[in-house]
């Protein structure tokens, strides 16, 4: 085969490559346009989630209640059952990343903190909280963030209908996370 009929296809190949690879990066993660602060306040019940470091000694009724402050920052306190049946319990702050304007926060970005108070002026130890769905009524939330290394399925009740459980997946398929990665987190009737 002559040299330039060689580059020509070598060249062919690695564009199809190119191609095939850029067709399997997942879209950029999307957090909503905007959310309406004072009605996300409150009592919502993790249902699912991507395991990770800091709740692993959580098995169950993780909970996580919000309340804004004045100062358009979120007080966080996140409770779960300890498998000796206790309750373990996180206080943080979270604090908008975009623009608050009245009770609208644009995008929908936060980032939290779990140091203890005293320790926040730190450029570190702040997680990006990304609203990335939320049912029209506000029944349910999924957060994430950028990297896809967390994502959590909130609900405001201990159970999900199997509808809007369906609708949640369908929609982090098209949003480019691993359902293999999620795992169903139980609330019990004590936690109600």
């Amino acid at each position: 085969m002559n040299p330039p009929i060689r580059r020509v296809l070598a060249a062919t190949a690695l564009a199809g490559a190119a191609v095939l690879a850029a067709a399997a990066e997942p879209p950029a993660v999307q957090s909503l346009p905007e959310l309406k602060v004072p009605p996300y306040m409150g009592r919502w019940y993790q249902l699912a989630l991507y395991p990770n470091r800091f709740q692993r000694q959580c098995v169950g009724d993780t909970t996580a209640e919000y309340r804004q402050r004045a100062d358009g920052a979120v007080e966080v306190a996140n409770r779960c059952r300890l498998a000796d049946g206790s309750v373990d319990e996180a206080l943080g702050l979270a604090r908008p990343t975009g623009q608050l304007i009245g009770d609208r926060l644009m995008p929908a970005q936060l980032e939290v903190s779990f140091l203890p108070a005293w320790l926040r002026w730190l450029p570190v130890g702040w997680g990006r909280y990304w609203v990335i769905q939320l049912a029209q009524d506000g029944r349910y939330a999924v957060i994430s963030e950028p990297s896809r290394e967390y994502l959590w399925v909130l609900s405001r009740t201990p159970q999900m209908l199997p509808a809007d459980e369906s609708a949640i997946r369908s929609k982090l398929v098209e949003q480019g996370f691993d359902l293999q990665r999620l795992q169903p987190h139980p609330q019990s009737a004590a936690a109600r």
